[in-house]
């Protein structure tokens, strides 16, 4: 015979889950409090939350309240079975076939651990299913309508309170990577201006005692070979290191009213050349009506000249790069974005794609979308990238709608 439901004792779990939910930030925490709580409340034996990996499609444990570790320890389970029962009836599941029911990925061990009924119930936002929560009992037992109704009200506030924690996560996780990024980026700066101060002036000497060395030695001497290397090697390191005194110098923008279509004609224009060598393809379809906004001419046009330069690179020949423009009112940004039909980028590289020395081209310096992040982050604005292998990739730069006093 089950024991009557006790209302109170339920009343008093929902109050702490809710008011978990509305003052935690903390994704473990709530997790924590749920499997407990849930297992109070039911009389279990125990319960394991799932959340759902959406790159494994599986079930991965995530908190677990009551169970032994050695059951545990089993750890992912795969949720083929359970996600398509949860996804289609999205309602509380009851399995009272331990042994047997194909939901139950270790049938002998549950048993062992005296598990004899479960209970599924999803935890889902809106109309995704994100996870379950599984009750364990050491017996089978009925559950009344009202009881499980009060349960599934709070299995959805729950599934609130998690939504909320992991996009809170989420959000600080993105937040701490920028700072980190940005601190790099100061002290590398800071570095980087000392290095290449040190470093340019005996450059300049090597190349000058080189090339008139060169100038010298007769075309076919073995030699002039070598100081043609020497010439062209030490033009190269020349070139890194003026982009490191660029990376270092951190200049405040000096913005004046600019039309960022007009930037962008110009960098088209200084590359015109660059596309008609390589046959790519650009096509160009820039917002009308354009607002002039506050922003440094010359930096943004090094931003999209660095950006431009990476397509053609990556498109090499016969490919194709799109550049638009348009304004979003609502969020108050002027975009930019810039499109290419290349290989694409890894999606490991992608977090490290703005990191300073970090390239994906073989002789690259890895400073250019550095240089360019830090111009962008400057005028307070944000740029992104999307990319998948084999589908190229696009660029997009986010620029504050500040208008002028006169337009």
């Amino acid at each position: 015979m089950n024991p009557a439901p006790n209302f109170e004792r339920f009343y008093s779990v929902f109050r702490d889950i809710v008011k978990m939910v509305y003052s935690s930030t903390s994704l473990e925490e709530v997790m924590e409090l749920v499997v407990w709580k849930t297992t109070e409340m039911l009389n279990a034996k125990g319960a394991v939350m799932r959340l759902l990996n959406v790159e494994t499609r599986e079930l991965e444990i995530s908190s677990a309240y009551g169970l032994g570790e050695k059951y545990l320890k089993k750890g992912v389970v795969s949720s083929h079975q359970v996600i398509t029962d949860l996804c289609q009836r999205n309602k509380v599941i009851f399995i009272e076939d331990i042994r047997h029911d194909p939901r139950v990925k270790y049938p002998e061990d549950a048993w062992n651990e005296g598990i004899r009924f479960i209970m599924d119930f999803p935890l889902s936002i809106g109309t995704d299913v994100i996870g379950i929560l599984r009750v364990y009992f050491s017996e089978a037992r009925k559950i009344s309508g009202e009881e499980l109704n009060f349960i599934i009200t709070v299995i959805e506030q729950c599934s609130c309170g998690l939504g909320k924690a992991r996009l809170i996560e989420e959000q600080e996780t993105k937040y701490y990577k920028l700072a980190l990024q940005t601190d790099r980026l100061s002290a590398l700066g800071r570095m980087a201006a000392g290095i290449a101060h040190e470093i340019n002036n005996p450059l300049a000497g090597i190349l000058l005692y080189s090339s008139n060395l060169a100038k010298r030695v007769p075309e076919g001497d073995p030699i002039k070979e070598g100081l043609d290397i020497i010439v062209h090697e030490t033009i190269r390191c020349r070139k890194i290191i003026q982009e490191l005194l660029g990376f270092s110098k951190e200049k405040e923008p000096r913005k004046e009213p600019t039309n960022i279509n007009h930037i962008i004609e110009k960098a088209l224009t200084i590359l015109e050349n660059e596309f008609r060598l390589n046959r790519i393809r650009v096509q160009k379809n820039l917002a009308e009506n354009m607002p002039d906004i506050l922003l440094d001419g010359n930096q943004m046009q090094q931003v999209f000249v660095n950006l431009l330069l990476n397509a053609v690179e990556a498109v090499q020949s016969n490919g194709a790069i799109h550049i638009r423009s348009l304004i979003d009112a609502d969020a108050q940004y002027v975009i930019v974005e810039i499109e290419d039909d290349g290989p694409g980028v890894l999606e490991s590289q992608l977090d490290r794609i703005f990191e300073p020395f970090f390239s994906t081209k073989p002789k690259g310096t890895g400073l250019g979308l550095s240089i360019s992040y830090g111009i962008v982050r400057s005028h307070k604005g944000n740029i992104h990238v999307d990319s998948r292998p084999g589908h190229g990739a696009r660029f997009q730069i986010e620029i504050p709608l500040i208008r002028t006093p006169d337009s």
